[in-house]
């Protein structure tokens, strides 16, 4: 009898034990889902709070009278005598009739600073659109620049000390003497969509690194899913058993693995000073990034592949089938969904990569937009790793839209790739 006592107290004690480890180990698991919720929260709250005011650019209405003197046009009115016109000048002009008192050289200066240096092409752009304008007077909006935007924005307290922020007392007075008359708006910034990078954060815009990544992705893709599909079909279906084969897939399986800087790197040694292909091109982005995700997609379509039961293959080859066509008519399109997530993570780990990148050249002042695989170009990551090195306040909005942009991207990606799974996979 007491011997029964003792073991049903001991037995008491460690399920008390165990059940306190239980409800521990759940604890903790809170705790940490909660931290990493928290530290997304933050990082998004973060990302959103510097970077929503991006979509908005502040424009300024100036009435601009094209005055062909002031253009230095004279009698001349052909072409590239308006393309070369001094639409610089006909700014200046525009802001000392607006603002008449303003003398000497300083305060001019400061005067004309309060528009964008973009200005003179908007006015340009029209005139070559319609040189019957030259000679009337119009009433035209341009961009204000960078820190007149940052002021109207609230990211430079306009009741901080002159010395403590970039907008002089002036112009801040001018400004409001704008904002009074109706002369100031802030309207969607078409241009961060629309223009390729700039030194002017306002005329700054990720369409050049958007088409960059379009074509980076668009080689990476008709490279690595052929040879990946390939390579896992032979791997799991046609290849014996052997040390070469065993070889093979302990080296793809390290390839995961290494660091992306290394394919960058080898990038550089073998299809640029080897092939003599071109720097800061798409195509060796492309080529660099299927080396990187080959690994990714040959797991995920050997796992694609192994997924498919033997009793398929089997009823296959006992209707007559080859082993080819048994491949290619019944195991492959049972597999392709499982292949096709794959390759959309592997794609969307290329999207967000930037150091392989940065090592052949992407990392270049690219103003142009890219029309095609072989022109200079960089992409998204590494445009934002530029501005992010730069020094103007509203290049951090930029910055921080940019990875917007980014992440929009990539979380579209992965959830299409969560919705092929979902939609085509097969419960055996």
């Amino acid at each position: 009898m007491s011997t029964s006592v003792h073991t049903t107290e001991a037995m008491a004690r460690r399920l008390r034990k165990r059940r306190a480890a239980e409800h521990r180990f759940r604890a903790y698991g809170i705790v940490a889902i909660t931290l990493a919720v928290a530290a997304l929260a933050t990082l998004f709250t973060s990302i959103v709070g510097n970077g929503y005011t991006a979509f908005q650019q502040t424009f300024i209405e100036l009435e601009v009278t094209y005055d062909p003197e002031v253009l230095g046009l004279g009698e001349a009115r052909d072409a590239a005598a308006v393309s070369a016109a001094n639409y610089s000048g006909l700014v200046k002009k525009t802001m000392r009739d607006m603002f008449p008192d303003v003398k000497g050289r300083k305060a001019r200066r400061a005067l004309y600073g309060i528009v964008s240096s973009g200005a003179s092409f908007m006015l340009r752009e029209r005139v070559i659109a319609d040189p019957g304008i030259i000679g009337r007077t119009q009433r035209v909006w341009v961009p204000a620049d960078d820190d007149i935007d940052m002021l109207i924005k609230g990211h430079i307290d306009r009741n901080a000390p002159e010395t403590e922020r970039r907008v002089k007392d002036h112009q801040i007075a001018w400004i409001t003497s704008l904002e009074e008359a109706g002369r100031i708006e802030k309207r969607f910034n078409t241009t961060f969509f629309t223009a390729g990078d700039s030194r002017e954060p306002e005329l700054a815009g990720i369409r050049g690194a958007a088409v960059g990544s379009f074509y980076t992705l668009l080689v990476t893709l008709a490279l690595s899913f052929p040879i990946g599909v390939a390579a896992a079909v032979y791997l799991e279906e046609f290849a014996p058993t052997n040390r070469l084969t065993d070889l093979i897939e302990v080296n793809i399986n390290n390839l995961a693995a290494v660091p992306s800087i290394i394919f960058g790197l080898l990038g550089l040694a073998v299809f640029i000073n080897f092939f003599g292909l071109p720097r800061s091109a798409p195509l060796v982005g492309g080529l660099v990034l299927t080396l990187m995700t080959l690994p990714t997609i040959i797991i995920a379509s050997r796992a694609a592949l192994k997924s498919v039961p033997p009793s398929i293959r089997e009823a296959a080859l006992g209707m007559g089938a080859s082993k080819m066509q048994t491949i290619t008519h019944h195991v492959l399109p049972l597999a392709l969904p499982g292949m096709l997530t794959g390759t959309i993570i592997g794609m969307a780990q290329a999207l967000g990569e930037s150091a392989p990148l940065l090592m052949i050249g992407m990392v270049a002042f690219i103003v142009d937009i890219p029309g095609g695989p072989l022109d200079p170009s960089t992409v998204l990551p590494v445009q934002i790793f530029l501005w992010a090195d730069s020094p103007e306040r509203a290049f951090v909005e930029r910055t921080s839209a940019a990875i917007m942009v980014l992440l929009a991207f990539l979380i579209t990606m992965n959830a299409l790739a969560v919705i092929l799974r979902r939609r085509f996979e097969r419960r055996w």
